[in-house]
C-alpha cells in the first residue's frame, strides 16, 4: 500500500459506467487517474488522504465524449453566424437565429458596414457560417443575392453542413470561376450560364476557400480558435473531444502540441488527418508520422475520410428511390478503388479510419470496400467507424457487426432538420429510420453519438436527448421505435465514442486505473424526466484531476 497521499471527492451521486459498481459516493484521485470509486471505508484503505466536498451536492458521471467534432467550432466565432436557430458562442453570449434569406443578407450588410466603419481594406473578405436554404422552402441563395451585400469584396458563406459555400460574384472572379463552358458537378450553373454561386463538395469549395476566409490550413492553425472550442467543452462537459478532419500541417500540429501541453488547458483533443490531396500511401505516411507526436492530451495518429456529401444539402449519396423531392443524386468524394486501397494499407499497419457517410448508397461503398479489404488484410479489432451512417437499413447494420466496424451516429438531425427528412429530402419512412440508435445496440454494433459541431451546437447531452427522445422541432416523434433509454444514450457519450477511439482502456467509465475525468453535474440525469435530459446543468468537468468550472471557461 502506497502513503501517497490523496484526494476523496465526495458526491452526491457518481454514475461510473462500470457494470461491476454502477453508481457510488465517493471517488479518490491521484495523479491525475482514479485511485477507486466506492464508499469512504474502502477507499481510506489506500493510505492518507484528504477528503474533498466540492462536490458534495454534485452528480459526477464520466467525461463526456465527443466523438465526431471539429474544432473549427471554435474559429468560426470569428465569423458572423447566420444559422437558423439560437446558438451561444464560446463567450456565453446567445446570437439570435434568421429566419429568411432577407433576414441572413441584412445581417450580413449589418458586418459589412462594420468592416468599413472598422477600416478594413475594401478587398477584405466578408464571411457568415451556419446558412440552412432547407429552412427557405425552395428558395435558394445565388450570388446576385450576396451582391447586394457587396460588389467590392468577397462575400462567402459556409451551409450549416459544411459541404456548401454560397458566395458572390467578386468570389468567383477572384476564383476565375466567373465565366461560362464551366463543366463540374460541384458548381451548378444558373440560367446565364454562369455559376449560381452554390459550391459543392470539397472540390469546388476549394477553388473559393482561400478568397473567403475560408482556407482550411491557417484555420487549422488558429490558435485562438483552438482556445475557443475548449471554453465550449468545459461548458458541455466534454473532457475528451476529436477534431474530425484536419489538415495537420506542421505549423498546427506544433501549435496543439503546445497549448494542448499547457498546464491549465482543459480538453483532450483527438485530431484525425483529413484524406484529401493525397494518395492513400501519403495518407498513411502522414498518419504514422504523426501518431510519433501524439502526447497524453493530442492523440494523433488517425485518417478521417469522406465518402459523400449531407442530405440536407442533397449532396449525400442515396440509394433507389433517391431523394423524396426528386432532386438529383448527391456527389461521390472519394472512388472506391481509392476507400479500398486505403482501408488495406490502414488495417495492415493498425491505422484507425472514420469514414464519413450520410447516404445509404455511401455506406454500402464503404461496406463493399472494407469487406474486400479484411479479404486481403485481415485484422483484429480495427474499429473502423462509420460516421454520421444516417440512413443505414438493419441489413446494413449487420454487415457492420460481421465486419466489426462501429457507427457514429448523428440524432441531433431529428431535432435540427428531421420535419424537412420527412416532408422533403428521404420522406415519411426513411426518416422514421434515421440515425437507427435501437437498430445498432439491438444488433451488437459498438456505437457512439455526436453533435458534428460546428454543424449543430457542441453538447453530449443534448445529442443524448434527441437519441431518447427523436422529438423534431416542430414536435413530431420521428420513429418512436429507434428511441434509446437514457441509462443507453449517457453509455454512447461516454464510454462508446470512447470506444470508437481506442480510448476506452483510459477513458469512458469511473474505475480504477483510468483518467479522472468527470462531468460535474447540478442535476441527476437518471432521476429526471427522459424529456428533461438536454436541461441537465453543468457545473464544468474535472479533466486529468483537475478542476474547470464552467463559470469560468
Amino acid at each position: 500500500m502506497s502513503s501517497s497521499p490523496f484526494v476523496v471527492y465526495r458526491a452526491r451521486r457518481i454514475l461510473t459506467m462500470n457494470p461491476a459498481r454502477p453508481e457510488a459516493t465517493h471517488v479518490a484521485v491521484r495523479d491525475g487517474r482514479i485511485l477507486g470509486v466506492g464508499p469512504l471505508d474502502e477507499l481510506a484503505g489506500w493510505g492518507a488522504h484528504t477528503l474533498d466536498d466540492t462536490f458534495a451536492d454534485k452528480v459526477l458521471m464520466p467525461g463526456l465524449v465527443e466523438g465526431h467534432s471539429h474544432a473549427a467550432e471554435g474559429s468560426f466565432w470569428r465569423y458572423r453566424y447566420l444559422g437558423r436557430f439560437d446558438r451561444m458562442d464560446p463567450d456565453g453570449r446567445t446570437w439570435p437565429g434568421l429566419g429568411s434569406i432577407d433576414e441572413v443578407i441584412a445581417s450580413l450588410q449589418e458586418s459589412e458596414r462594420s468592416l468599413a466603419a472598422a477600416g478594413a481594406a475594401p478587398g477584405a473578405p466578408l464571411s457568415g457560417w451556419g446558412l440552412d436554404p432547407i429552412y427557405y422552402g425552395d428558395r435558394r441563395m445565388a450570388r446576385a443575392d450576396l451582391d447586394r451585400v457587396s460588389t467590392a469584396r468577397a462575400v462567402g458563406v459556409m451551409h450549416a453542413s459544411g459541404h456548401i459555400f454560397n458566395v458572390n460574384s467578386r468570389a468567383l472572379e477572384l476564383a476565375g470561376l466567373l465565366r461560362t463552358g464551366i463543366n463540374h458537378p460541384g458548381v451548378p450553373l444558373a440560367a446565364d450560364g454562369l455559376p449560381t454561386g452554390e459550391l459543392k463538395g470539397p472540390d469546388a469549395m476549394t477553388m473559393v476557400g482561400r478568397h473567403i476566409g475560408y482556407d482550411r490550413e491557417s484555420m487549422a492553425n488558429d490558435e485562438q480558435g483552438l482556445r475557443a472550442f475548449a471554453r465550449l467543452c468545459v461548458r458541455q462537459g466534454v473532457t475528451t473531444a476529436t477534431d474530425l478532419a484536419n489538415l495537420l500541417p506542421d505549423d498546427a500540429v506544433a501549435m496543439m502540441r503546445r497549448v494542448t501541453g499547457e498546464a491549465r488547458f482543459p480538453v483532450r483533443i483527438v485530431p484525425f488527418r483529413r484524406f484529401q490531396a493525397l494518395t492513400p500511401q501519403q495518407a498513411l505516411d502522414d498518419a504514422l508520422a504523426l501518431r510519433g507526436q501524439t502526447t497524453d492530451r493530442l492523440r494523433l495518429g488517425a485518417i478521417k475520410l469522406f465518402v459523400d456529401g449531407s442530405i440536407q444539402g442533397f449532396s449525400a449519396r442515396l440509394r433507389w428511390p433517391g431523394y423524396y423531392n426528386g432532386a438529383p443524386n448527391g456527389l461521390w468524394y472519394t472512388p472506391p478503388e481509392t476507400i479500398r486501397e486505403l482501408y488495406a494499407l490502414a488495417l495492415g499497419h493498425g491505422v484507425l479510419v472514420h469514414s464519413h457517410t450520410n447516404g445509404d448508397q455511401a455506406t454500402e461503398m464503404a461496406l463493399d470496400c472494407l469487406e474486400e479489404a479484411l479479404l486481403g488484410q485481415p485484422a483484429r479489432d480495427h474499429r473502423f467507424t462509420l460516421q454520421h451512417c444516417q440512413l443505414a437499413d438493419a441489413a446494413q447494420f449487420r454487415r457492420m457487426r460481421q465486419l466489426g466496424m462501429c457507427v457514429n451516429l448523428f440524432p441531433n438531425h431529428h431535432f435540427y432538420w428531421g420535419d424537412q427528412h420527412y416532408a422533403i429530402t428521404v420522406g415519411p419512412e426513411r426518416a422514421l429510420r434515421m440515425n437507427a440508435c435501437a437498430t445498432a445496440l439491438a444488433t451488437g454494433v459498438p456505437m457512439a453519438i455526436h453533435s458534428d459541431a460546428p454543424v449543430t451546437p457542441l453538447g453530449p447531452l443534448f445529442t443524448a436527448w434527441c437519441a431518447v427522445n427523436r422529438r423534431t422541432a416542430s414536435g413530431r416523434i420521428l420513429g418512436e421505435s429507434e428511441r434509446i433509454s437514457v441509462a443507453d444514450a449517457l453509455r454512447t457519450v461516454t464510454l462508446g465514442a470512447a470506444w470508437t477511439l481506442r480510448l476506452d482502456g483510459e477513458l469512458g467509465s469511473i474505475e480504477c486505473g483510468k483518467r479522472a475525468d468527470f462531468a460535474v453535474l447540478e442535476d441527476d440525469p437518471l432521476a429526471i424526466a427522459p424529456e428533461e435530459l438536454k436541461d441537465v446543468r453543468l457545473w464544468g468537468t474535472v479533466q486529468d484531476g483537475r478542476l474547470f468550472p464552467a463559470a469560468e471557461a
